[in-house]
């Protein structure tokens, strides 16, 4: 599933794309969204906009209340491409074009036009994302100084944080020693404030680059002397997918486990209890 970054760097796309204020086709060559696509047909995307892993397009009159939600979940893919376009196939369950470009969306787990009002309350369930201006860390914190639960699952619990995937959840921990098994109350607040300012900082690089690069300056491989990490997600990191690999700063090995359904990567000599 994407993280956060990536669903904020699809927002800008889309803009950059299509958001020139002149109308464009939307259809639904699969049919699953052809009723919605058929009443923004001719119209222009005035806003795109990210919360978390939720993208939310807006068609038509600054006041028109037609904004598509998607989130892509696991499957879903979105594809960009110039003008003129190929004939689409029958799993795009959304094409939007223009004169000099489109973009198909694919599996997307949701795919549905829905209301201002509707729109408030998706906002409404999701907890602060590190790259929306309005976030607010303070309200994150204070479910996570209460809490029992581990701080490497609560990062994933988008409710609490919206946009930390598995990469940012296992990276951000390494980054600054926390053991990912030390439970969320055991948090100090300058350290939950040490996290949530790196997180900003990560996946808004993450937003300008499109890959996830998690290590310092004095830990790349060119100032190591290191090889560089060849792996299908890309981008320098320090433990995840690294299991049973030796850690770049201490040597010791890198671990795994099973946590709330996700693959968990740690260091167990340099993230502390």
């Amino acid at each position: 599933m994407p993280e956060g970054h990536t669903i904020h760097r699809l927002a800008e796309d889309y803009l950059a794309r299509f958001g020139d204020g002149t109308a464009i086709r939307v259809t639904s060559p699969q049919g699953k969204f052809a009723d919605a696509a058929a009443l923004l047909d001719g119209t222009p995307l005035t806003a795109a906009e990210a919360h978390g892993k939720h993208l939310f397009l807006h068609f038509g009159a600054p006041d028109a209340e037609d904004w598509v939600h998607i989130h892509l979940g696991l499957f879903g893919k979105v594809g960009f491409g110039s003008t003129p376009a190929p004939p689409p196939t029958d799993t795009v369950r959304l094409r939007l074009r223009n004169d000099t470009s489109y973009v198909d969306l694919r599996g997307p787990t949701t795919c549905a036009l829905i209301t201002d009002a509707e729109k408030q309350a998706v906002h409404a369930r999701l907890g602060p994302d590190p790259l929306r201006p309005d976030a607010d860390p303070a309200l994150a914190y204070a479910r996570i100084s209460r809490s029992r639960t581990t701080i490497a699952a609560l990062l994933m619990d988008q409710r609490i944080i919206a946009g930390v995937g598995n990469v940012y959840r296992a990276e951000v921990l390494f980054r600054h020693g926390i053991d990912p098994y030390r439970a969320g109350r055991d948090i100090g607040a300058a350290e939950w404030d040490a996290i949530w300012a790196d997180l900003v900082v990560l996946m808004r690089e993450g937003v300008r680059t499109n890959r996830i690069d998690t290590v310092r300056p004095e830990h790349t491989p060119q100032a190591m002397g290191r090889p560089p990490r060849v792996d299908d997600h890309g981008g320098e990191v320090y433990v995840y997918r690294r299991a049973h690999l030796p850690c770049h700063l201490c040597g010791g090995e890198i671990r795994t486990a099973d946590l709330a359904a996700r693959n968990l990567f740690w260091c167990p000599t340099c993230q502390h209890r």
